[in-house]
């Protein structure tokens, strides 16, 4: 069948609202696609952990300590169901982590900013887990059948993520005024890179409109960041803080709220590398994978006694 008669068909199962499935034929440029955007968001989730669990250790009380340690578990898991779903569209799991490793590949730039204070896993929590629920729960819609169904259960744990973060943040505000002051400074730090989290303007998001059509997205940057704002004007007052932008203000007339002007050189710089913890995150994951090394080596030696055994037995 002529490729041209094969995309016709393509587009109207996606049209139809007809998941795409591993075995179907697709144009290769979608197949490319999901695996970056897939394999970007696995390895923001296994990043995402060195911030947090950095904290574990020195969390207030036993509580905060449990509750960190299963939300830092979490997102291992939402890595590997991540990893899983991209290796259906034929990219190996250590081709993935090998881009990751040697720079190739990129993750949420959030992460690469410092945890400084306790303060900061509220702050995760609510701001940076929020963001990203905004963009996971679209994605649970995604055109990918695997991925689609692998965002079902993530959503479900962010979900808990985000609230846990507003409750720590909350109990932070009722706190002594050096409590108050370190919940405010953290959310002053926070605020404009979780609202980079969406990418770029749409006018500078180059995959943003084949995306759109073939509904591996379904609203854009800057839908889902005003989105956000509006969220979290909202959320913030029951804090009794404030969000650090002068021009934050309800829209009557487009009943949204206006916000200032993000911040684009410190963007795109941290995009491309250099941002505060850039070479610390990495130099992390390198040092992980090393040390694990002994780990992979063990499992697959297992496995493959098990197989000779099993042989052995039918033979």
């Amino acid at each position: 069948m002529p490729v041209q008669d094969l995309e016709k068909i393509f587009q109207e199962k996606i049209d139809q609202e007809i998941k795409i499935e591993p075995r179907d034929w697709m144009p290769e440029a979608y197949r490319k696609t999901n695996i970056r955007q897939i394999s970007q968001h696995a390895h923001s989730e296994v990043v995402g952990m060195l911030p947090e669990g950095n904290w574990i250790s020195r969390a207030p009380s036993l509580k905060r300590k449990a509750i960190l340690l299963a939300k830092v578990q979490d997102e291992g898991g939402h890595g590997l169901y991540l990893y899983s779903a991209a290796e259906t569209l034929g990219m190996s799991r250590d081709e993935m982590i090998s881009d990751l490793l040697s720079g190739k590949a990129k993750y949420s730039s959030i992460f690469n900013y410092p945890a400084l204070t306790w303060a900061d896993m509220g702050a995760v929590g609510w701001l940076v887990d929020g963001a990203a629920i905004l963009n996971q729960v679209m994605l649970c819609r995604t055109s990918y059948g695997p991925y689609a169904r692998a965002m079902v259960r993530i959503c479900k744990e962010e979900s808990f993520h985000q609230r846990q973060g507003f409750e720590a943040l909350l109990v932070l505000s009722r706190g002594t005024d050096a409590q108050k002051a370190m919940c405010q400074e953290s959310i002053n730090r926070w605020w404009w890179p979780s609202l980079m989290m969406f990418g770029p303007k749409d006018s500078e998001s180059t995959n943003s409109d084949q995306s759109m059509k073939w509904k591996i997205k379904r609203k854009t940057n800057d839908e889902l960041r005003q989105q956000f704002v509006d969220m979290i004007a909202e959320q913030i007052k029951v804090l009794g803080m404030r969000l650090p932008d002068d021009q934050l203000k309800w829209n009557e007339e487009r009943k949204h709220y206006d916000f200032g002007e993000i911040n684009w050189d410190e963007f795109w710089n941290v995009v491309k590398g250099n941002g505060p913890c850039n070479k610390q995150r990495l130099d992390a994951r390198k040092k992980a994978h090393d040390d694990g090394a002994w780990v992979r080596a063990a499992a697959l030696a297992y496995a493959a006694k098990k197989i000779n055994t099993k042989n052995e037995k039918a033979a």
